[in-house]
C-alpha cells in the first residue's frame, strides 16, 4: 500500500480506505474538510493505480494496514472508515486487531461469498477487459456506480492503469470474503451501512456484519446506491465521522 497524508501531525488520525477500481480520491473531498482537525491518511490499496505492489488478498492488505498503524501511530488510530471492498479490508483488520481504532465505518462492504461470482470473473475479463480503457465504456461504468462528473477523470485514469490480474484478483477475493470471527471481539465503535438501492447480498452483509461486531449500529441508507454516501455525499459522511469520533472519546 502507498498512503497518502493531509493535515498536520496530530494524535487524532482518520484513515480512509477506498473501494475497488478506485483510488484515494474516493475520500478527497472527506480529507479536505477533515485535515484542520485531524490527521487524514488515505491509503491506496494494492493492485491499484498509484499502489506499490500486487493485489494478493484482503488478509494481506489488512496485515499491511495494522503493520502501518502499528509503525507509524503506535498501533492504534481514531477512526477507519472503508467502501466496498475497503470496507472489508477494514473489517478484517478489525478482526485480526480489534483495538486498531476507536470508531469506524463500514459502508457497503460484502460478506456474503458467492463462489458462482468469483467462477465468472475470469471468464468475463477475458472477453471485456479491453473495454476499460474506452472512454465511453468508462463512463457508463461510472455513471452505473453514482460517480459524480467532476471524478471522472481521476477514474477513467486510474482505471485503465489498473493490471488486469490485479482486477481479476481483486474482484475474486470481494467475491468470497467472510469475516474471521475474532470480529466479535473488537473493541471499536462501528457504524454499518448500505443504501436501500444496493443488492439483496449488500443489504444481507450489513444484517450479518451488524450480528457478529457487538454493539454496532446498522443503518439502511434511504434510497441510496452503492457507495453514494461517501462518492457524492461528503459532507453528511463527515459529519457521521466527527459523531462517531466524538462517541468514542466520551
Amino acid at each position: 500500500m502507498e498512503f497518502i497524508e493531509f493535515g498536520k501531525e496530530n494524535r487524532d488520525v482518520v484513515m480512509l480506505l477506498h473501494g475497488g477500481g478506485l483510488s484515494w480520491w474516493n475520500y478527497r473531498d472527506e480529507a479536505e474538510l477533515l485535515r484542520d482537525e485531524f490527521h487524514v491518511v488515505l491509503p491506496i490499496i494494492d493492485g491499484h493505480a498509484g499502489s506499490d505492489r500486487s493485489f494478493t488478498s484482503i488478509g494481506d492488505c489488512a496485515d499491511e494496514l495494522i503493520g502501518f498503524i502499528g509503525e507509524r501511530f503506535g498501533g492504534r488510530v481514531s477512526f477507519i472508515g472503508g467502501l466496498s471492498l475497503g470496507g472489508q479490508i477494514l473489517t478484517e483488520a478489525l478482526a485480526r486487531r480489534g483495538d486498531i481504532c476507536g470508531s469506524a465505518i463500514i459502508e457497503s462492504a460484502l460478506v456474503v461469498p458467492s463462489r458462482l461470482t468469483k467462477a465468472m470473473i475470469r471468464p468475463a475479463f477475458g472477453s471485456c477487459y479491453g473495454l476499460i480503457k474506452k472512454e465511453w465504456f468508462a463512463r457508463l461504468q461510472a455513471r452505473s456506480l453514482g460517480i459524480r462528473p467532476e471524478l471522472f477523470g481521476d477514474y477513467f485514469c486510474d482505471t485503465k492503469a489498473i493490471e488486469k490480474e490485479d482486477m481479476i484478483a481483486f474482484l475474486e477475493a470481494n467475491s468470497v470474503y467472510s469475516p474471521g470471527e475474532g470480529l466479535r471481539k473488537t473493541s471499536a465503535r462501528v457504524e454499518i451501512l448500505a443504501g436501500t438501492k444496493e443488492t439483496k447480498s449488500i443489504r444481507r452483509s450489513a444484517e450479518i456484519l451488524h450480528g457478529m461486531i457487538p454493539e454496532s449500529r446498522l443503518e439502511l441508507l434511504d434510497g441510496m446506491r452503492h457507495g453514494e454516501l461517501s462518492l457524492d455525499r461528503t459532507g453528511e459522511y463527515v459529519e457521521r465521522l466527527r459523531g462517531l469520533i466524538s462517541e468514542a472519546k466520551s
